[in-house]
């Protein structure tokens, strides 16, 4: 393994390892306005949401680690503490990146871009009018890491006003996740597309307490066959399953009436079938089958 002592690396490696390694990371796309009215649009992925109720995000415009110069969006939420964030998705992906070169002061990003600047309701700065989802925000503070390249300045903003395109809604007007396509980045030139065919629910253990990986049986914790995230989505039932007199299964029943004489083998084959079964997320029948072997 490598092991690395960051106080010993230069900056530029710092950020590389860094920025691959916490990943994916959501994308700020932050327009600003300084008090001559001139605009700026650009994209930071050093950003998250960081509490609800205030609504309250955070993001951080860095000093470029080249030449320790500041972004324009810092200097511009300094002078006027507004910034509205729009929201990425796969459609304005390459649009966005390039609203991140460095255009000198007095450039418009959104024409570079091709971006609509839209008004806003209730902070100066326009909205992308393409964006699905703009948050309207004023700047509680701003908050200097460091005074050397590569430090980070936190942005601290709090939500007013939240505008959803009507697409992405379900029929609650809640958002619907899967109708998003959020992009995301990782490290160097690459990003992760967020859409319905790479996402997957994990139940939250919530109010009732998971009985945890101590409470399995020790056959079915110490498996070669079920992996960590198998054992899991077992350990994460709220109580210890009993066995279904009332439960069938085909597969179930061919598995214990061929290796019957063999119990070692009858107990591989019922986790490979227990494992199909989680991996569809069928945790109560992969219970039965485990338990069929206790």
């Amino acid at each position: 393994m490598l092991t690395l002592n960051l106080s010993t690396l230069k900056p530029a490696d710092v950020q590389n390892y860094l920025q691959h390694t916490i990943a994916p990371r959501p994308i700020c796309f932050a327009s600003t306005i300084d008090t001559d009215g001139h605009v700026n649009l650009s994209p930071y992925s050093f950003f998250n949401l960081f509490s609800s109720n205030p609504p309250i995000v955070v993001f951080s415009p860095a000093r470029r680690v080249r030449d320790n110069s500041t972004k324009h969006t810092l200097q511009n939420v300094l002078e006027v503490p507004e910034v509205v964030i729009n929201i990425v998705d796969y459609d304005m992906v390459q649009q966005m990146s390039l609203s991140s070169c460095d255009y000198d002061k007095y450039t418009n990003e959104f024409q570079k871009a091709g971006f609509t600047e839209e008004k806003s309701t209730l902070v100066r700065p326009p909205m992308v009018k393409e964006s699905k989802i703009k948050l309207e925000c004023k700047v509680n503070q701003v908050i200097p890491l460091g005074t050397e390249g590569g430090a980070g300045n936190l942005v601290i903003a709090e939500i007013l006003m939240m505008h959803i395109d009507e697409s992405v809604l379900n029929a609650d007007n809640k958002i619907d996740q899967t109708k998003l396509d959020l992009v995301a980045r990782l490290g160097a030139n690459w990003y992760a597309r967020v859409n319905a065919n790479n996402l997957f629910e994990v139940p939250k253990p919530n109010l009732n307490l998971g009985i945890g990986f101590d409470a399995l049986p020790t056959s079915i914790k110490n498996s070669a066959i079920l992996c960590g995230n198998d054992l899991g989505m077992l350990a994460n039932v709220s109580e210890m399953p009993f066995v279904d007199p009332t439960f069938h299964d085909d597969t179930l029943k061919n598995i214990i009436q061929y290796f019957s004489i063999n119990p070692d083998d009858m107990e591989k084959e019922l986790h490979h079938y227990a494992k199909k079964l989680l991996e569809k997320n069928q945790v109560d029948a992969a219970w039965q089958v485990l338990l069929a072997s206790a």
